[in-house]
Order: structure tokens, then sequence, then C-alpha cells
């Protein structure tokens, strides 16, 4: 899960979606095997469209001839799993305990690697190709006999399938249970790996295991215990390991100089920086002044208060640091409060509604924004998953069989939080919230909301940022205008991730990141399953027969056309849910660095692409007095 913009990024890997088969081909290879088996595969994606054929040389979004070395320091704006960006405790970054650092996915090499210009494309990286067996229930990965750990050992097929076992065993539930319809990986022999399912898997969960799960060292975390935190760099196989690190303060990944795969097609003009190195702060306002400083190099500014007004210090002045904004072409997902049903005060909808309707986020971007966003309504928002209007045909067809047991409004235009009068307490809204709240049992006595037992009703906002704080206070005081007794919580990092494992909160702000092909992430998002999980991202605790049916129909859509079509009529229900309160997003990168830095004529489309494809540069460095 991500938070963005007015609150760094929390990230969860962008998974793609739908049931395993042959449409994981491409095309031309798909009308010949008629659904059989197939031979070697160089690449796999959802819908069977490969950019790059056999034998490519480089993806077209790097510079093949990028130098390699100096530096990238930054804090951390996104993060997987467990992983923390105020903080960490532990090195482990898969399973659930602990909070670790970002950057961990730089240490371990996985089966494949995403191309950050196609919507769900994996190429292979230590499995050289890929055989689809059974109609799609098995899987036969071809290891690359190069592939080495960074001591030298071999990776082999044995290693990958003990990865995959473990990780189904003992890894953070978003791992474990995606791999639950994994039913067998084995080593053949050392250069060949066997993956069975079960016939009942969804269709991404072969490019999830292959682009997505880290390879770890058989040998390695046997003689460790991978279901402890630890402090002890792990052993890895990937372009950077870590070389140096304070629990709390920052954590350097040093460039691996022999990393085996370091000319491969999927790696040429890619892994440039000769270290990355992420520093952790605490306070935003002592994060700012550091890079201002020339403490780190590299930021992504997601305050707008801040890129609006704060910008302005000699280094920019004098041109030494760089401001630019670039586009984002990815969902920018569903940013917001998000209310915690598992709360007997929030099963009702009415109540969920009024408490959106108390939000007025017209007048807080143009107060509090500078007018730099946009209203967040959708749960595929920017993207053409976003439902509009009144459900098509199609959707329809989708809804209908849950008429019985979904709201009416879902079978009406979809729905969005109404727009303000920027006022800061829109009275017509706010006399609607107050009605819902009667309508719910939610009475006003002495002045408070109360319900027939004679409890008040209150809302804690926990959060482990005080920039929020400056948002929530006008919010609260609207809040208390309908007679609710309201709250922010600020919590440090450590107790704030404990507290969103366990469910112990009434409202959070994060951010859901959702792929360019949604898949089994959602599951994770909005899943029943997943609702009494610890750690998993269903905030809400939503559970909901008529949004996990419509979730498989998104997942196992055989086209494109069929995805957005599912996941409209998904939006649709979810909205109408009123699981949130939705707020603010903008579909571009705020950047800002030192010039010290370069990147190729043509960017990836559907990623920042830094970390992988930009580089230092020497020359630009010497002009500033700045070192690699």
């Amino acid at each position: 899960m991500t938070s963005r913009f007015e609150l760094p990024r929390r990230g969860v890997l962008g998974l793609m979606g739908a049931s395993l088969g042959l449409s994981l081909l491409p095309a031309p290879l798909r009308a010949q095997t008629a659904g059989v088996n197939t031979g070697r595969l160089h690449g796999l994606s959802i819908f069977g469209n490969l950019k790059y054929q056999p034998g490519f040389t480089q993806f077209d979004y790097v510079a093949p001839d990028a130098p390699k070395g100096g530096s990238l320091s930054q804090t951390p704006s996104n993060g997987a799993y467990n992983a923390s960006l105020l903080s960490f405790d532990t090195l482990n970054g898969f399973i659930l305990k602990g909070n670790a650092p970002p950057g961990l996915d730089y240490v371990f090499d996985t089966l494949m690697t995403r191309a950050l210009d196609e919507e769900d494309a994996v190429y292979g990286l230590a499995a050289e190709s890929v055989e689809i067996r059974d109609k799609g229930n098995r899987l036969i990965f071809h290891m690359r006999e190069a592939a080495r750990f960074h001591d030298g050992s071999k990776l082999t097929a044995e290693d990958a399938a003990f990865s995959l076992n473990l990780l189904k065993a003992q890894g953070h539930p978003l791992i474990a249970l995606n791999l639950r319809e994994m039913k067998e990986a084995k080593a053949l022999d050392a250069a060949t790996l066997s993956i069975v399912f079960t016939g009942n898997q969804t269709r991404d969960l072969a490019i999830y295991i292959a682009g997505g799960l880290p390879i770890f060292s058989k040998a390695w975390y046997t003689a460790h215990a991978f279901e402890e935190t630890t402090l002890v760099p792990p052993l890895g196989s990937g372009p950077y390991k870590i070389s140096e690190f304070k629990a709390g303060e920052f954590v350097t990944y040093e460039r691996v100089p022999d990393y085996w795969a370091r000319d491969l097609n999927v790696n040429i003009g890619q892994w440039n920086f000769g270290k990355l190195r992420f520093d952790f702060y605490r306070d935003r306002t002592a994060a700012f002044e550091a890079f201002a400083s020339g403490q780190y190099r590299f930021r992504e500014e997601f305050t707008s208060k801040t890129w609006a007004t704060q910008y302005d210090f000699p280094a920019v002045k004098d041109g030494r640091v760089r401001l630019e904004t670039l586009p984002d072409h990815t969902p920018s997902g569903a940013q917001g409060w998000f209310i915690n049903t598992r709360r007997e005060k929030f099963a009702d909808p009415r109540v969920r509604e009024a408490l959106t309707l108390a939000f007025d986020f017209e007048w807080t971007n143009r107060n509090l924004f500078y007018g730099l966003y946009q209203r967040t309504v959708s749960f595929f928002e920017n993207s053409p998953m976003r439902a509009e209007g009144l459900p098509s045909p199609d959707e329809m067809k989708l809804l209908e069989p849950w008429r019985s047991k979904l709201p009416e409004a879902v079978f009406g235009p979809a729905y969005s939080p109404p727009r303000t009068d920027g006022s800061g307490q829109d009275r017509k809204l706010l006399r609607r919230a107050m009605d819902l709240l009667d309508q719910a049992g939610w009475k006003i006595i002495d002045g408070i909301r109360k319900n027939a037992k004679g409890e008040a009703l209150t809302v804690e906002f926990l959060g482990d940022d005080p920039i929020l704080q400056r948002i929530e206070g006008p919010y609260i005081k609207n809040l208390k205008l309908l007679g609710i007794t309201a709250q922010s919580r600020l919590v440090d990092s450590a107790q704030f991730q404990k507290r969103i494992k366990s469910y112990d909160f009434d409202l959070v702000v994060q951010r859901y990141s959702l792929g360019l092909t949604p898949g089994i992430e959602m599951r994770g998002y909005w899943g029943s399953e997943f609702a009494r999980t610890d750690g998993s991202r269903n905030l809400s605790g939503i559970e909901n027969p008529a949004i996990n049916a419509l979730i498989e129909k998104v997942i196992a859509a055989p086209t494109r056309a069929d995805q957005i079509v599912a996941a409209r009529a998904l939006d649709r229900v979810l909205r109408a849910g009123q699981y949130w309160i939705p707020q603010w997003y903008k579909a571009s990168y705020a950047l800002a660095f030192w010039d010290i830095f370069a990147r190729p004529d043509t960017l990836p489309k559907y990623d920042r692409g830094v970390e992988r494809c930009w580089w230092f540069d020497a020359a630009r460095a010497k002009k500033l007095g700045i070192e690699g």
C-alpha cells in the first residue's frame, strides 16, 4: 500500500491479475499451441502481448553506455510488505514482524523482471526461459547457468523452490495467502524448476511468482532463521548488497561490481549508481532542511505547501538544485482516511457517509494545498477502470445478480463525494450529515452524538506524521459541529505499524497503489478472507460477497476490455459502500535534486525509473564541488 501527496508512499508490489492459462503467451504462440503446452518463452504477460521479442538487446528506456559509480541518496518514498518510511529495526523485509527499510528488493534477484514501459510484462532474469504446461497448471523455469549469489555460490532451481516454499509457509501474509494456490515447487535438477498449481489459481500468480518474489540462498537461510527479525545483512544475488547501516537512521546499498547479471539484456543500462542510500527522518521539517543543505541529494516532494513555498533556498535560486514535475502514467490509486468497519460504531454506512460529508476538500485544496490537487473519487483513480455515470449494459450484467444484496446507489450514477461550497463549513452538507446520523440512531444529547446505549460517537485519526494534523484540524472542527468527539492521535512509527497490522484504529490515512493490470492484490485490499488477517491491506475490514465475486471477475477477465468493465462494476460497489473518506491525487511526480544526475532521453512510462535508469554525472558534480 502506498500513501502519496501530503504523505510519503507506503507501497506494495504492483501486481497483475486474472486465471492462469495460455493467454499468458504472445498471441501467435497462443494460437499455435491451442491451449496445450508451449516451448520455451523469453517473457510472460497477462493478456499475451510482449513488446520485446526474443533476442532483444535492451529496454528502450535505458542508456546502454550509462557510466557506473557515484551515489544516489534520498529519503524513502515507497516500500513493500513490512517496510517503514520513518525508521527500521530489521533487515528482513518479507515477514510480518518488525519494520524493514525499503530497497531490499535490490538485494535479491527474481526469476524474471518487469519491463517498466509495459503494463505487466516480465522477461527472463535468473530464469532464462519458462514453459507453460498442463493447460497452465504447471510452469517449468530453466535457470541460467551463470546465476550466482554474492558469495560466489551458485543460484540453482533448488534455491528458487526453497524460497517459494519458505515464503508460502512463513512469509508475510500478503505473500503467503497469495501463494496458497501454488501446490508444489520443486527442483527437477539444478537447472530446472517445476511449479505446479492447484487449478484454482489466478492467472497473474504466474507473473507474481516469476517477477515479484525474491530468490533466497537455501544454504544461508538454513543457517539463519527466516521467521525472525534480524540486523544481519542477508545474502542475496541482486545488483546491490547492504554495505552500511544504522538501525533507524540510514541504510546504504552498494553496487556489486561483479554482479552476475549485469550484462543481461534486462539489466543493460540499469543499476548505474555505485551506492543507493536511504536516510530516515521522523520529522518532515528536519528532512527538508537536510536536503536543502545537501545532506542527501534527491527528494520526491509530497507536501503541496512545501513544494509551493519552500523551494526558494539558495541552491535552487543559483541552479544547483533542479525542480521538475514528471508525468505519472500509473493509476493514482485510492488515497483516503480508511474507516475501520470492524468497530460497531462504524458498521452503519450512513455514519460513514456522514463522515465524508464533513470533509471540505475544496476549502482544503485552496487554502492548504495551493490548488495543486484533484479530489479522489474512485478506487481506480487516474485509470480507465474508474466508473463514470450510469452502469453500462455490460456492467449491469455483472451487478444484477447481486441487486438484492447491494444498495440501490450502485445502480445509479457512480457515487462521488459532493462538491462543497469551499467555505470550510458547507451548511447544506453538514445538515445532510446530521440527518444521516439521526437516521442511524446517533442523536444529539447535551451537544454530544450518542446512541441508544448512551455511548458517545468518537473518532480518532491515527497517524505517525504531523503533516496531516494541519488538514485534520479543520475537519475535526466540522465533526464536532455534528456532535462527534474527534481527535488526531500521533504515535511513533513502531507503534503506528503495530496498530495498523492489528487494526487498532478508527480512521487511518493510506494509499492503495494498484497495478496497471490489477489482480490478486485486490483480494488483500477488499476481500473478505483478508478482513480478519493481521497485516493485510483490507484496512476497512470489508466483508461483502458481491465484492468478493467482482474481484474474481476482474482477476479472471479474458481480455483487457473485459477487465475494465469488471473493475468499473467493482468500483461502483466499493464507492457505494462508504468504506473511506476519499482524499486527493496528482498525476505527476514532483522531484527536487541536486544537479549531479543524468538520465536517458526516453523515460519508462510506468515508473520514475530513478534508481534503475538514472546515473551520477561526474562532470556536473565536479562543477558543484560534490564528490560521488
